[in-house]
């Protein structure tokens, strides 16, 4: 199976999901409903760990169709960071979730009321999301660090065997997994210290945004491909 071909069918199936985790009762009330909502969001994951590992095995045949990434939009590959998304994108969305859904229920917050969900972060909650970030963003500089370093020497190239090629892509692919790892990793921290309930709306938005880039994507590719 080409990774187009698996890549189509995993974004099929998140789309299922997806639609599962938003279906699913929110607030939880009752045993039930926490063991679904813990389920579906260990399922999600589990779906998002499954499409790194089969990206890492794909990369090391060919890691550069992972730069060119045939199987995104333009506008997708024009906001991709190191063959992806960038993993500080993630914050953005926790606290732009958090700011909406606070403002909607400020009324019921400062009465007391607690909602659960990701407009209701405690302050212990976004204490770590700020310490996650932080340590994302040094992740991120020194991958950025270590692909700069390879481009720096992409004039070796240039007149070398076919072994030192194969070393120097090999390097590429390395510096690609470490971005995926990096990704995922991100994902799982920010769900690890969610409650179920905040995992699912935060893993419900990351995919819209995800969903919604791609459909606006393919409707300008259409366009510039009809004009």
């Amino acid at each position: 199976m080409t990774f187009q071909r698996f890549y189509n069918m995993w974004f099929d199936q998140l789309r299922q999901l997806v639609h599962q985790l938003s279906q699913a009762p929110r607030p939880p009330t009752t045993d039930d409903h926490h063991q679904q909502l813990r389920q579906l969001v260990q399922k999600t994951m589990s779906h998002y760990s499954e499409y790194y590992r089969t990206k890492a095995v794909a990369a090391k045949d060919d890691v550069l169709a992972f730069f060119s990434s045939p199987w995104s939009t333009a506008l997708e590959r024009s906001l991709h960071w190191i063959g992806g998304w960038r993993p500080t994108t993630a914050f953005h969305l926790i606290y732009t979730e958090s700011s909406i859904l606070f403002e909607s229920h400020v009324v019921d917050i400062l009465r007391g009321f607690h909602t659960g969900d990701l407009g209701d972060l405690s302050p212990g909650q976004f204490r770590r999301v700020s310490e996650l970030q932080i340590e994302t963003v040094q992740g991120e500089n020194d991958i950025t660090d270590e692909l700069s370093d390879w481009q720096d020497d992409a004039s070796d190239l240039m007149g070398k065997t076919g072994g030192e090629v194969d070393r120097k892509m090999e390097r590429l692919a390395r510096i690609l997994e470490r971005a995926d790892q990096l990704r995922l990793k991100t994902i799982e921290t920010l769900v690890e210290l969610l409650t179920p309930q905040q995992a699912a709306e935060f893993l419900v938005a990351a995919a819209e945004l995800h969903f919604g880039i791609r459909g606006w994507g393919i409707e300008q590719d259409r366009r510039r491909e009809n004009s």
